[in-house]
């Protein structure tokens, strides 16, 4: 009888499960409890592949419009190319984002234990000691803040530590980097006045940043005005793949004097030289982008960012239940034990532990 090696939990930056969940309770239904064929994680898949907990995130889509009879939806723009996003009402941000938030505290309360939501640091150790997986509430994107951050800590003091100034797209704070490549991920103006407040008051509450979606003159302005560690949760690197959503060399640098963290993006489009998310692509693609942040910056600033559930996944990799797998190709490419526990959670909790505040 052979023993099965067991590896480090995992502490991811980013999914998008919730969205996931809420439009299949929305239509089919849907449950976090049950282990599905479904997207990438559940509470069973989470458990089977060793995820320890994240960022799970809400994202308000733009409304869904009707496609017109002579529009086709076959064809792609040439590259190089930048695909635009459409911006959303605050007021359907917000209905959207009370729902979710809704399905997050329901999916806690019905998990008897086994699901928190945490706001401080203590919890994220005591949930990975205690094998309770641990959630943190994230916006992707700041369209349900009010413009004079009114509602700001209104949404720190119901769980929010964690905020994206933007998604690709634009909003009152911030220019998001449409999705483009090859291209680079200098695509706009910086923050506007609102967002350099925004970024100010994150840093006093003790909300973290997230630059994974934010242009490279809005990246340059939150690393002179943030005193707090710079984090991209779900980004790669732009010199293994141009894709304009990638760090490149400078940008990773800076994080690195910061003490911050890159978590690396599973999504194929953000990982391969070639920018195909349609084509078969090994999971040994993360290990190469994994490698190349740990060589530029560090092992101590590289860690990991899925994506689960709004991204093209590598095939042997699959879902959560298949992370073993990653961590496998990572251990037999000679990261020690110490330096796998660095990228599977221990990064993470030292840079919420130097950006979160106290709070209870």
């Amino acid at each position: 009888m052979t023993n099965k090696k067991t590896y480090p939990l995992i502490f991811d930056g980013h999914n998008d499960t919730l969205l996931a969940l809420y439009e299949l309770e929305r239509g089919e239904g849907g449950s976090f409890f049950e282990s599905s064929e479904i997207g990438h994680l559940d509470l069973p898949r989470a458990r089977e592949g060793g995820f320890g907990g994240g960022f799970f995130a809400i994202f308000v889509p733009a409304p869904k419009k009707k496609k017109k009879k002579d529009e086709d939806s076959r064809s792609e723009p040439k590259k190089p190319y930048l695909l635009e996003q459409p911006q959303v009402k605050k007021a359907y941000a917000q209905k959207v984002t009370s729902g979710i938030m809704d399905l997050l505290f329901q999916i806690e309360e019905e998990s008897k234990g086994q699901f928190k939501v945490i706001r401080t640091p203590a919890e994220l150790e005591t949930c990975l000691n205690d094998g309770i997986l641990a959630a943190i509430l994230h916006f992707e994107g700041a369209e349900v803040i009010e413009p004079d951050l009114s509602n700001l800590e209104q949404y720190y003091d119901q769980g929010l530590r964690s905020l994206g100034l933007t998604w690709s797209r634009t909003n009152a704070f911030a220019h998001g980097v449409p999705f483009g490549f090859p291209h680079s991920p200098d695509t706009g103006p910086g923050l506007t006045e609102k967002g350099r407040k925004l970024v100010l008051a994150c840093n006093q509450l003790g909300i973290m940043i997230d630059l994974s979606h934010l242009n490279e003159s809005g990246f340059w302005d939150v690393a002179r005005l943030s005193n707090a560690p710079l984090v991209a949760t779900h980004s790669a690197a732009y010199s293994l793949c141009p894709s304009s959503r990638n760090l490149t060399n400078e940008q990773l640098v800076t994080i690195a004097e910061s003490d911050g963290i890159v978590g690396i993006n599973f999504h194929k489009g953000f990982l391969r030289e070639d920018g195909d998310f349609k084509a078969e692509t090994s999971l040994v693609e993360i290990a190469r982008h994994i490698d190349y942040v740990a060589e530029i910056i560090g092992i101590d600033h590289v860690a990991l960012g899925s994506d689960f559930d709004g991204a093209k996944m590598p095939e042997d990799l699959g879902d959560a239940a298949g992370l073993p797998k990653l961590m496998a190709v990572l251990s037999a490419g000679g990261y020690d034990e110490q330096a796998m526990r660095k990228i599977a959670h221990e990064n993470w909790q030292r840079v919420l532990n130097n950006t979160w505040k106290d709070s209870n």
